[in-house]
């Protein structure tokens, strides 16, 4: 790619969004035919993957040049940094059109993409799920942010720019074939099951390949935003007491 490309908005946009926690329930796909051939559903349930998206961006300090100031990396992990491939099949990474081939996609786990670049600019991040989720993509949109705020002080090549935000997928009534997927699995948190509801052994394929694409050994993992439920549960109460007031 040539460096004398401009990589983003034709003028780099300061401002960023605001990091955010919420809720998001699936919509699920109207495929009768589909919906048949993957098993019961479990009535009045949910399965719950928490997941963080954003990125991280590095100053290239003296060797950047006018279209090429940062390098930078977005994603889609798990807020515990587990393996997302158990339920997300790929991602679609939707970039600026001054991008040469500016959708990316990434057809398995970690869902990450690198690039380099000086404008900031939205992104369009879409996950598709297994099959036997039967459910329709879900959107996500992150704003790439490069330069700090002013608050944060000059930018440095030590410190990296990390903007990320915290959502948790909800599945409503799964079936009994994803349930017994993801049973067990640390990036899936699961149903409370009826008394005397069995569900059927988990595939041996399926727990050999839980861990394959976690990110606890990724090279960004020391910047990673560490969200736990209790914060995200005392951010949430907060911002309804602003409501209130």
């Amino acid at each position: 790619m040539s460096q004398n490309q401009k990589h983003g908005a034709d003028q780099p946009d300061i401002g960023g969004p605001t990091p955010k926690s919420q809720r998001t329930k699936i919509v699920k796909s109207s495929d009768d035919n589909e919906k048949k051939t993957l098993g019961k559903k479990l009535k009045d349930s949910e399965i719950c993957v928490p997941i963080v998206y954003g990125n991280i961006a590095f100053w290239l300090g003296k060797k950047a040049s006018e279209y090429e100031s940062h390098k930078w990396t977005v994603y889609v992990r798990s807020s515990t940094n587990e393996d997302l491939g158990v339920v997300i099949k790929r991602a679609v990474f939707q970039l600026h059109s001054s991008f040469n081939n500016p959708t990316r996609v990434v057809e398995g786990p970690p869902f990450e993409l690198s690039e380099s670049g000086w404008g900031e600019f939205e992104i369009v991040i879409t996950l598709h799920f297994h099959s036997d989720i039967t459910e329709k993509p879900l959107h996500l949109y992150h704003h790439l942010k490069l330069y700090p705020e002013e608050e944060s002080g000059p930018m440095s090549m030590k410190k990296p720019v990390v903007v990320e935000s915290y959502d948790e997928i909800v599945f409503s009534e799964p079936s009994e074939g994803f349930l017994a997927r993801v049973q067990n699995h640390p990036a899936v948190i699961m149903p409370r099951l009826p008394s005397g509801f069995l569900l059927p052994p988990v595939p041996m394929e399926d727990i050999d390949s839980g861990n394959r694409g976690d990110t606890k050994n990724n090279p960004l993992n020391q910047w990673f935003t560490n969200f736990s439920e209790a914060d995200e549960l005392l951010k949430l109460a907060a911002a309804r007491q602003q409501l209130k007031m």
